[in-house]
């Protein structure tokens, strides 16, 4: 995510100030994650090496995201709250509460996607809500890979997944199911945004299926 610094002019009204405050907010909330990252590794007593084949993400890049070299994207933080057996929530620091209902506290991502964590305890089955700004079609996807396996329901717009040599347009109340291990990328299309609940965990029940990699 870049960063704008910028002097406040003193004409500015309200929305540019709550801007302002919002992206701050934002600033200060990934600059924490680097240290907490750090202090989760080592209270598991593993290495980087050690959690770079958990996770998938490179050993350098691991300690760059720990000393605060680097800003963490959501598919960094994803497969990391997993191995680390917490939530995304817990990983961002989101204010704890003992209402048993879920209060939605999106996380924004530097690409425009928003993500919304629907479940709050640690390991198994985690739920998240996906809004992602409309792409470009002619876009070339950064696959990843990691462990595990991910539902995706499509709520609304069209969603385009690349599953190893497999490449799919989901409309909306469609499926897929997926081992993480594959590579993989999901994102809009040029058609406009799209809205995506993702389940995402070790293992579970299997969704109704569109498409598996063998």
């Amino acid at each position: 995510m870049r960063h704008d610094h910028e002097t406040l002019d003193h004409s500015a009204g309200p929305q540019d100030h709550e801007h302002h405050e919002d992206h701050e907010e934002i600033d200060r909330t990934l600059d924490a994650v680097g240290p907490r990252l750090k202090r989760l590794r080592q209270r598991r007593d593993i290495t980087l090496t050690d959690l770079a084949k958990q996770t998938g993400i490179s050993a350098s890049t691991l300690s760059r995201l720990e000393a605060g070299l680097r800003r963490p994207t959501l598919e960094q933080l994803l497969p990391l709250a997993r191995a680390h057996g917490v939530t995304l929530d817990e990983l961002v620091d989101a204010p704890p509460t003992g209402d048993p209902r879920v209060h939605l506290r999106p996380i924004p991502c530097g690409d425009g996607t928003v993500v919304l964590p629907l479940t709050r305890r640690p390991g198994g089955i985690q739920a998240y809500k996906f809004v992602i700004p409309a792409g470009r079609d002619d876009d070339t996807p950064d696959l990843r890979t990691h462990e595990g396996f991910d539902w995706v329901y499509v709520l609304n717009g069209r969603l385009r997944l690349v599953l190893g040599e497999h490449d799919l347009l989901l409309k909306a109340g469609e499926v897929a199911e997926f081992d993480t291990r594959t590579p993989h990328w999901f994102g809009a299309t040029s058609a406009g945004p799209v809205e995506v609940l993702s389940l995402i965990g070790r293992q579970g029940e299997r969704a109704h299926i569109r498409a598996v990699s063998k």
